[in-house]
């Protein structure tokens, strides 16, 4: 018995010193793009602001829920999904002057790290559009976690961002007689949904 006990306190010692420790693997989930809205805010004339949306997108979260800073954030959106609630002006937008969907069919993002800060938490990650990659910070919160009717892990999410279109080459820059932008460089992005816990 004592020999066991010895036995013990050696491995522990051991695993102390090496610094292992026991860490929980982060859950996969699936956006669900029933349920998540991908949309987005811009001046027109100045004066006003339009709102888009893109209606194809798909994304994957590692959530580890111990610890948020070791979760992660995988997405892609079908550029030409772009909705306004305006054919013209959504084929305008996907022209060469803004998105060039021809070319560049897909926005995606990847985190590499997320950061802890006072007030939450931040995704840090590449964003890449029009053929244009910069690491970009989007605060975000976690909104709860549930199960649902059907007996699935539901978590809700919402993040807000803001970005200037002039970075990724989005560059028409059409003025009025005042000066003022027919379409601002400002976009502001809100990202609010829910993702399905995947099985295994």
């Amino acid at each position: 018995m004592q020999l066991m006990k010895r036995f013990q306190v050696m491995v522990v010692a051991l695993v102390t010193l090496s610094g292992v420790s026991v860490t929980f693997a982060a859950d996969t989930y699936k956006v669900d793009t029933t349920h998540t809205d991908v949309g987005f805010t811009v001046r027109h004339l100045v004066i006003n602001k339009v709102r888009g949306k893109f209606n194809e997108f798909s994304g994957t979260i590692l959530f580890d829920e111990k610890d948020i800073t070791k979760s992660s954030l995988k997405g892609t959106i079908r550029v030409g999904s772009i909705d306004t609630d305006h054919p013209k002006r959504d084929k305008h937008l996907r022209s060469p002057d803004f998105f060039d969907a021809e070319n560049h069919k897909e926005i995606t993002f990847a985190s590499t790290r997320v950061d802890k800060e006072d007030d939450g938490y931040v995704l840090v990650g590449n964003l890449t559009m029009r053929g244009t990659s910069k690491e970009i910070r989007v605060p975000f919160e976690i909104t709860g976690k549930i199960i649902d009717p059907w007996k699935r892990t539901v978590i809700g999410f919402e993040a807000t961002l803001r970005i200037n279109r002039q970075d990724f080459g989005i560059s028409y820059s059409k003025t009025m007689d005042n000066g003022g932008l027919v379409v601002g460089n400002t976009v502001n992005i809100e990202l609010v949904g829910e993702a399905i816990k995947q099985a295994g």
